[in-house]
């Protein structure tokens, strides 16, 4: 374990350049991450080092653990204090009850005590402190059982050893700031890697979580898998099966709303995980596209997503990122390829409506992920209109499909926008140049017509109650019908004026009737 020396807080991580490996590299890492912890950990808020204060007057240990360490050795401040101590659950609740404004039962059962201390009147609720403290933990899984069978540990180092990677098995105890590394993380969080601080398999076997975790923090950090820790993932990769969608569903968004998506799903495709999770992603593989522009489909897709990453905006943008819905779409935009291929003539290959089969295969995967019903209509809805602007610039379009487009596609235009640019991954520059040109013409006619008409809440001239009353009808299916026919004039030739569209509806009654 790393020597610790003094410092202006207490006591702070002191890192011997002979940790580790022998290598000038990863010394010099070494040190460059003992430099951002030291800046990251003496700006710790004075309430949780006082906090440590209560804990030991208490006669109790008091550690703060697993990520906000991880990342103050990255330099980042985590906007979360985790905490693991060896008091009971009542006896954690009876401190925070004394410590905070506020505290809450997050899960007693499993340890957790939440509470929050004010920063006062003058101050944002994002000044607060919020800790969640967790009494020493052991956990195992039952194999038939999605839950955990939670068992508490009478000592640090024991908790740590139950974490799913040695870069999150770190700990500072507090209030003296004492650094703990027993699984030597901070080696690992130097080289980018990601290791079990036990056995893999017993790891991956006590929560089966933690493989998607590995996937996870790819993406979020960068690293790479352990060798040792990725074999252990290709062989128990079904034991994913056992945990609930739920909790699938969570890791699998903040692998995709992370800086780095792509490393995270190549590892869940690599080792077997995507094809028990989002088994339509690794299907892509078998599909070479119909324009032979790359290997498989899946490559194809993975470029969109980076493609359409780019295209993100900031918080006033059109679509601030990271955004879920166009990160789904984009990656799962051609999943009902597989099921529509065919081989033509010629040796040709063509994917006839996929768009439509992959929007319900889309709806059917995330709805039995669990996500929310927006988000599942969202995703499907871009999917089904990811390829609506193809053809565009070969025949032109009248305003009225223009105006459709943009009906069709609601509140969705913007990510619609950023998909279809991003769905062009053509090699061939001059191709490429020709798309780009012709969806900035659309756009363009977009605007144009946006500043003549309000295309986002396009209606007939008419609303149904002067149907009515010029027609003498009471509410059913003629009005409805009469409505439908008014809204496609509408479409059609642009904003008629009330009294051209009293005509016209007139002559559609008297032609009905």
């Amino acid at each position: 374990m790393p020597e610790c020396v003094s410092g202006r807080l207490g006591r702070v991580p002191s890192l011997d350049p002979s940790v580790g490996p022998d290598s000038p590299d990863l010394s010099a890492a070494l040190v460059a991450l003992q430099k951002r912890a030291l800046s990251v950990l003496a700006g710790l808020p004075s309430d949780a080092l006082e906090l440590g204060d209560l804990f030991r007057a208490a006669g109790h240990e008091l550690a703060l653990v697993g990520g906000p360490v991880r990342d103050a050795f990255l330099g980042r401040v985590s906007a979360d204090l985790d905490f693991a101590t060896s008091a009971t659950p009542d006896e954690t609740q009876a401190i925070l009850a004394r410590w905070g404004d506020a505290h809450w039962d997050i899960g007693k059962e499993f340890g957790t005590i939440g509470a929050r201390r004010f920063a006062g009147r003058r101050s944002s609720l994002a000044d607060d402190v919020v800790v969640e403290v967790t009494t020493y933990r052991s956990d195992e899984y039952d194999p038939t059982s999605r839950k955990p069978q939670v068992a508490f540990g009478d000592s640090l180092e024991g908790d740590l050893s139950r974490r799913d990677f040695t870069v999150n098995s770190m700990a500072v105890r507090v209030p003296d700031l004492t650094f703990v590394d027993p699984f030597d993380g901070l080696t690992d969080l130097a080289a980018g890697v990601l290791r079990t601080p036990v056995d893999p398999r017993q790891s991956f076997d006590d929560d089966p979580l933690r493989m998607m975790r590995a996937a996870r923090f790819a993406a979020q950090l960068g690293f790479a898998v352990d060798p040792a820790a990725h074999a252990a993932i290709v062989d128990m990769a079904d034991r994913i099966t056992i945990v609930s969608a739920e909790r699938v569903r969570d890791e699998l968004s903040k692998l995709l709303v992370s800086a780095q998506p792509r490393a995270g799903l190549e590892v869940l495709v690599d080792t077997g995980l995507a094809a028990h999770v989002l088994p339509e992603l690794p299907a892509l593989r078998l599909e070479i596209d119909e324009h032979h522009r790359h290997k498989d489909v899946y490559e194809h897709s993975l470029m969109v997503l980076d493609k359409a990453i780019a295209l993100e905006t900031g918080p006033d943008g059109a679509v601030p990122g990271p955004d879920l819905v166009l990160r789904l779409a984009a990656l799962l935009h051609d999943i009902g390829k597989p099921k529509t291929k065919r081989n033509e003539a010629g040796g040709g290959v063509s994917f006839h409506h996929h768009e439509m089969v992959g929007a319900k295969l889309v709806a059917k995967r995330l709805k039995e992920l669990r996500f929310d019903k927006a988000t599942v209509q969202a995703v499907a809805r871009l999917t089904e209109l990811h390829l609506r602007f193809h053809g565009y610039g070969e025949g032109g379009w009248t305003d009225s499909a223009v105006r459709r487009y943009v009906t069709d596609a609601g509140p969705l235009l913007e990510r619609l926008h950023r998909l279809t640019r991003s769905d062009c991954t053509t090699r061939n520059l001059r191709k490429a140049a020709r798309l780009s040109a012709a969806y900035d013409d659309l756009e363009e006619r977009i605007a144009r017509l946006r500043e003549q008409e309000e295309l986002s809440s396009i209606r007939p001239d008419l609303d149904g109650t002067q149907i009515m009353e010029i027609l003498g009808l009471t509410p059913g299916r003629e009005v409805g019908e009469a409505y439908k026919h008014l809204l496609e004039l509408r479409m059609e030739r642009g904003p008629l004026g009330p009294d051209a569209a009293r005509d016209e509806l007139l002559t559609w009654w008297a032609a009905r009737a």
